[in-house]
Protein backbone atom coordinates (compact mmCIF):
# COMPACT_ATOMS: atom_id res chain seq x y z
CA UNK A 1 0.00 0.00 0.00
CA UNK A 2 1.15 3.54 -0.90
CA UNK A 3 1.52 5.77 2.56
CA UNK A 4 1.90 9.15 0.54
CA UNK A 5 2.28 10.84 -2.56
CA UNK A 6 4.82 13.86 -2.74
CA UNK A 7 5.91 16.21 -4.87
CA UNK A 8 9.14 17.81 -5.09
CA UNK A 9 9.72 20.74 -7.25
CA UNK A 10 7.57 19.21 -9.93
CA UNK A 11 7.91 21.54 -13.09
CA UNK A 12 6.70 20.77 -17.12
CA UNK A 13 7.51 22.81 -19.86
CA UNK A 14 6.46 21.63 -23.25
CA UNK A 15 8.25 22.28 -26.50
CA UNK A 16 5.96 23.68 -28.99
CA UNK A 17 6.98 25.28 -33.14
CA UNK A 18 6.93 28.19 -31.17
CA UNK A 19 9.45 27.89 -28.36
CA UNK A 20 8.66 26.17 -24.75
CA UNK A 21 5.55 26.29 -23.14
CA UNK A 22 5.73 26.75 -19.33
CA UNK A 23 2.85 23.91 -18.65
CA UNK A 24 2.64 23.99 -14.56
CA UNK A 25 5.18 24.11 -11.52
CA UNK A 26 7.37 24.05 -9.62
CA UNK A 27 5.26 22.55 -7.52
CA UNK A 28 5.63 20.74 -4.09
CA UNK A 29 2.79 18.64 -2.66
CA UNK A 30 1.88 15.86 -0.61
CA UNK A 31 -0.91 13.53 -0.33
CA UNK A 32 -1.83 11.54 2.57
CA UNK A 33 -2.83 7.67 2.49
CA UNK A 34 -6.42 7.58 1.95
CA UNK A 35 -6.71 11.26 1.04
CA UNK A 36 -8.82 12.54 -1.62
CA UNK A 37 -7.43 15.73 -2.82
CA UNK A 38 -8.92 17.71 -5.67
CA UNK A 39 -6.97 19.62 -8.33
CA UNK A 40 -9.40 22.92 -8.54
CA UNK A 41 -8.37 25.70 -11.79
CA UNK A 42 -8.97 27.03 -15.15
CA UNK A 43 -8.53 24.87 -18.59
CA UNK A 44 -4.98 24.64 -19.57
CA UNK A 45 -3.40 25.13 -16.28
CA UNK A 46 -1.68 22.09 -16.16
CA UNK A 47 -3.74 19.96 -13.85
CA UNK A 48 -4.43 16.92 -16.07
CA UNK A 49 -0.17 16.98 -16.74
CA UNK A 50 0.24 17.18 -13.30
CA UNK A 51 -2.33 13.55 -12.88
CA UNK A 52 -0.11 12.40 -16.00
CA UNK A 53 3.20 12.64 -14.03
CA UNK A 54 2.22 11.21 -10.95
CA UNK A 55 0.66 7.96 -13.20
CA UNK A 56 4.33 8.03 -15.06
CA UNK A 57 2.51 8.44 -18.28
CA UNK A 58 4.66 11.45 -18.79
CA UNK A 59 8.16 12.81 -17.13
CA UNK A 60 8.20 16.05 -15.36
CA UNK A 61 10.59 18.49 -16.44
CA UNK A 62 12.54 19.75 -13.59
CA UNK A 63 11.69 17.57 -9.88
CA UNK A 64 10.35 14.43 -8.76
CA UNK A 65 7.27 12.89 -7.43
CA UNK A 66 7.82 9.57 -5.27
CA UNK A 67 4.88 7.09 -4.22
CA UNK A 68 6.07 5.56 -1.00
CA UNK A 69 9.34 6.82 -1.16
CA UNK A 70 9.63 5.64 -4.54
CA UNK A 71 10.75 7.77 -7.12
CA UNK A 72 8.01 7.82 -10.27
CA UNK A 73 10.42 6.89 -13.47
CA UNK A 74 8.13 5.17 -15.38
CA UNK A 75 3.99 4.19 -15.93
CA UNK A 76 2.94 2.99 -12.76
CA UNK A 77 1.22 -0.30 -13.01
CA UNK A 78 -0.87 -0.22 -8.93
CA UNK A 79 -2.85 2.94 -9.92
CA UNK A 80 -6.72 3.31 -11.27
CA UNK A 81 -7.19 6.19 -13.95
CA UNK A 82 -10.33 7.53 -15.36
CA UNK A 83 -10.13 10.08 -18.42
CA UNK A 84 -12.94 12.07 -19.29
CA UNK A 85 -14.36 10.14 -21.67
CA UNK A 86 -14.91 6.53 -20.61
CA UNK A 87 -12.84 4.75 -23.40
CA UNK A 88 -15.05 1.54 -23.55
CA UNK A 89 -14.44 -1.23 -26.02
CA UNK A 90 -17.66 -1.27 -28.33
CA UNK A 91 -17.88 -5.04 -28.62
CA UNK A 92 -17.30 -6.50 -25.72
CA UNK A 93 -20.71 -5.96 -22.91
CA UNK A 94 -20.59 -3.82 -19.84
CA UNK A 95 -18.90 -6.71 -17.52
CA UNK A 96 -16.56 -7.45 -20.42
CA UNK A 97 -14.97 -3.79 -20.29
CA UNK A 98 -14.42 -4.20 -16.44
CA UNK A 99 -12.88 -7.17 -16.81
CA UNK A 100 -10.60 -6.06 -19.66
CA UNK A 101 -8.21 -4.22 -17.75
CA UNK A 102 -7.38 -7.51 -15.25
CA UNK A 103 -7.13 -9.58 -18.46
CA UNK A 104 -4.44 -7.03 -19.98
CA UNK A 105 -2.37 -7.30 -16.82
CA UNK A 106 -2.27 -11.29 -17.60
CA UNK A 107 -4.76 -11.88 -14.80
CA UNK A 108 -7.28 -14.15 -14.63
CA UNK A 109 -10.58 -12.58 -14.82
CA UNK A 110 -13.01 -15.62 -13.46
CA UNK A 111 -11.18 -14.43 -10.16
CA UNK A 112 -12.31 -10.75 -10.38
CA UNK A 113 -15.64 -11.67 -12.16
CA UNK A 114 -17.29 -11.70 -8.61
CA UNK A 115 -15.66 -8.21 -7.45
CA UNK A 116 -16.71 -6.46 -10.66
CA UNK A 117 -20.41 -7.47 -10.60
CA UNK A 118 -20.22 -6.12 -6.99
CA UNK A 119 -18.57 -2.73 -8.19
CA UNK A 120 -21.72 -2.82 -11.42
CA UNK A 121 -24.15 -3.38 -8.93
CA UNK A 122 -23.42 -0.69 -6.40
CA UNK A 123 -23.64 1.67 -9.07
CA UNK A 124 -27.01 0.74 -10.17
CA UNK A 125 -25.50 -1.24 -13.28
CA UNK A 126 -26.89 -4.70 -12.28
CA UNK A 127 -29.19 -5.28 -14.87
CA UNK A 128 -26.86 -3.83 -17.37
CA UNK A 129 -24.11 -6.35 -17.18
CA UNK A 130 -24.62 -7.70 -20.73
CA UNK A 131 -25.23 -4.54 -22.45
CA UNK A 132 -23.00 -3.13 -24.96
CA UNK A 133 -21.61 0.57 -24.17
CA UNK A 134 -23.65 1.93 -27.03
CA UNK A 135 -26.88 0.44 -25.37
CA UNK A 136 -26.24 3.00 -22.18
CA UNK A 137 -26.53 6.61 -21.48
CA UNK A 138 -23.60 9.12 -20.88
CA UNK A 139 -23.97 8.58 -17.03
CA UNK A 140 -23.92 5.10 -17.10
CA UNK A 141 -21.09 4.54 -19.41
CA UNK A 142 -18.67 6.74 -17.06
CA UNK A 143 -20.27 4.34 -14.15
CA UNK A 144 -18.70 1.17 -16.06
CA UNK A 145 -15.58 3.28 -16.31
CA UNK A 146 -14.89 3.89 -12.60
CA UNK A 147 -15.78 0.40 -11.68
CA UNK A 148 -13.20 -0.89 -14.33
CA UNK A 149 -10.50 1.39 -12.76
CA UNK A 150 -11.24 0.44 -8.96
CA UNK A 151 -11.62 -3.69 -10.29
CA UNK A 152 -8.07 -4.38 -9.35
CA UNK A 153 -8.38 -2.65 -5.79
CA UNK A 154 -5.45 0.10 -6.62
CA UNK A 155 -4.32 2.29 -3.07
CA UNK A 156 -4.17 5.24 -5.59
CA UNK A 157 -7.26 6.37 -8.50
CA UNK A 158 -6.18 9.05 -10.65
CA UNK A 159 -9.31 10.97 -12.11
CA UNK A 160 -8.92 13.36 -14.32
CA UNK A 161 -12.25 15.36 -15.24
CA UNK A 162 -14.12 12.28 -15.11
CA UNK A 163 -17.50 14.13 -14.59
CA UNK A 164 -16.97 17.32 -17.29
CA UNK A 165 -18.20 15.82 -20.54
CA UNK A 166 -21.79 14.97 -19.11
CA UNK A 167 -24.84 17.24 -18.06
CA UNK A 168 -25.64 18.46 -15.06
CA UNK A 169 -28.23 16.40 -13.74
CA UNK A 170 -26.22 12.88 -14.44
CA UNK A 171 -22.70 15.18 -12.99
CA UNK A 172 -24.98 15.73 -9.58
CA UNK A 173 -25.84 11.78 -9.59
CA UNK A 174 -22.65 11.12 -10.03
CA UNK A 175 -20.69 12.51 -7.87
CA UNK A 176 -22.74 11.00 -5.31
CA UNK A 177 -22.11 7.68 -6.78
CA UNK A 178 -18.19 8.55 -6.74
CA UNK A 179 -17.97 9.92 -3.26
CA UNK A 180 -19.83 6.47 -2.19
CA UNK A 181 -17.60 4.38 -3.85
CA UNK A 182 -14.45 6.23 -2.20
CA UNK A 183 -16.60 5.80 1.28
CA UNK A 184 -16.66 2.35 0.98
CA UNK A 185 -13.14 1.60 0.18
CA UNK A 186 -10.85 4.64 1.01
CA UNK A 187 -8.38 4.97 -1.60
CA UNK A 188 -5.57 8.07 -2.26
CA UNK A 189 -8.18 9.97 -4.85
CA UNK A 190 -6.50 13.00 -7.13
CA UNK A 191 -9.29 14.50 -9.19
CA UNK A 192 -8.83 16.73 -11.38
CA UNK A 193 -12.23 19.59 -11.97
CA UNK A 194 -13.17 22.80 -12.57
CA UNK A 195 -16.16 22.64 -10.77
CA UNK A 196 -15.90 24.72 -8.10
CA UNK A 197 -18.78 23.16 -5.89
CA UNK A 198 -17.52 19.44 -7.11
CA UNK A 199 -14.57 20.11 -5.52
CA UNK A 200 -16.02 21.00 -2.40
CA UNK A 201 -18.31 18.13 -1.96
CA UNK A 202 -16.06 14.97 -2.52
CA UNK A 203 -12.79 16.60 -1.55
CA UNK A 204 -10.83 16.31 1.96
CA UNK A 205 -8.52 18.83 0.54
CA UNK A 206 -8.85 21.47 -2.44
CA UNK A 207 -5.49 22.44 -4.23
CA UNK A 208 -6.09 25.44 -6.04
CA UNK A 209 -4.10 26.07 -8.81
CA UNK A 210 -3.20 29.12 -10.63
CA UNK A 211 -4.12 30.17 -14.64
CA UNK A 212 -0.91 28.83 -16.47
CA UNK A 213 1.89 28.48 -15.38
CA UNK A 214 -0.10 26.63 -13.06
CA UNK A 215 1.10 27.18 -9.49
CA UNK A 216 -0.28 25.85 -6.01
CA UNK A 217 -2.24 29.16 -4.74
CA UNK A 218 -3.77 27.84 -1.79
CA UNK A 219 -4.46 24.26 0.12
CA UNK A 220 -8.07 24.15 1.33
CA UNK A 221 -8.90 21.63 3.69
CA UNK A 222 -12.38 21.12 3.69
CA UNK A 223 -13.98 20.41 7.38
CA UNK A 224 -17.55 18.78 6.57
CA UNK A 225 -19.07 15.47 7.15
CA UNK A 226 -19.50 12.74 4.36
CA UNK A 227 -21.23 11.95 2.64
CA UNK A 228 -21.99 15.48 1.70
CA UNK A 229 -25.67 15.15 0.59
CA UNK A 230 -28.09 17.92 -0.24
CA UNK A 231 -28.49 19.48 2.95
CA UNK A 232 -24.68 19.44 3.66
CA UNK A 233 -24.13 21.08 0.17
CA UNK A 234 -26.98 24.02 1.05
CA UNK A 235 -25.44 24.52 4.71
CA UNK A 236 -23.40 27.90 5.39
CA UNK A 237 -20.21 26.15 5.71
CA UNK A 238 -20.35 24.36 2.40
CA UNK A 239 -21.07 27.57 0.55
CA UNK A 240 -18.97 29.32 2.89
CA UNK A 241 -16.06 27.35 0.97
CA UNK A 242 -17.31 27.76 -2.25
CA UNK A 243 -16.89 31.46 -2.30
CA UNK A 244 -13.47 31.16 -0.76
CA UNK A 245 -12.53 29.52 -3.17
CA UNK A 246 -14.21 31.58 -5.89
CA UNK A 247 -13.09 34.55 -4.51
CA UNK A 248 -9.28 33.53 -5.35
CA UNK A 249 -10.42 33.30 -9.28
CA UNK A 250 -12.25 35.88 -9.20
CA UNK A 251 -8.73 38.10 -7.77
CA UNK A 252 -7.12 35.95 -11.14
CA UNK A 253 -9.60 37.33 -13.84
CA UNK A 254 -11.00 33.78 -13.98
CA UNK A 255 -14.77 34.12 -12.97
Amino acid sequence: MCDSITLYGVKKVYDSRNGPVHAIGPADLSIRKGEFVSFLGPSGCGKSTLVLMVAGLLPPTEGEIRIDGVVVNEPRTDVGIVFQTPVLVDWRSVLGNVLLQVELRGLDPAQYRAHAVELLESVGLGEFLKQRPYELSGGMQQRTAFCRALLHDPPIVLMDEPLGALDAMTRTRLRDDLEKLWLGSPKSVLFVTHDISEAVQLSDRVVVITPRPGRVEREITVDLPHPRDFDVRQSPEFLGYVKDISDIFMQYGVI
